[in-house]
């Protein structure tokens, strides 16, 4: 179980990332920045709700040069996640389509994943 505080921020940053997909479809010439903030939310969100996002980052910082772990499933996803984020960030020229729907899978992704281990019903 995690504290009301940790709780508090995974939902903050989830409603955060839901609202930034919303702006990006009303806002067309800032969609790119958009999804990409998006994602980094619903990255720090899953942060939260597995403990102390420094901690966390540190953890996915010197996984990422490793072989993944087979045997742990949570670690693969995370620092699949910051691959993700990574590439995405590093495109110069950015297929707005193929962000969205990343940025919509990795948002619905942590949405479950944060609800999975708060057991709260996250609305949308």
């Amino acid at each position: 179980m995690m504290d009301e505080y940790r709780r508090g921020w995974a939902h903050r940053y989830l409603r955060e990332a839901k609202a930034e997909l919303e702006a990006a479809q009303k806002i067309p010439y800032m969609a790119p920045n958009l999804y990409m903030e998006a994602i980094r939310k619903a990255r720090n969100a899953i942060y939260y709700s597995l403990g102390e996002p420094a901690f966390i980052e540190v953890l996915i910082r010197d996984e990422l040069g490793k072989p993944k772990p087979e045997n742990d499933v949570i670690l693969r996803f995370l620092i699949d996640m910051e691959n993700t984020v990574q590439q995405l960030s590093e495109l110069e020229e950015v297929n707005g389509e193929a962000v969205m729907r990343q940025a919509d899978t990795i948002v619905q992704v942590a949405s479950e994943f944060v609800q999975t281990l708060t057991e709260d019903k996250i609305g949308n």
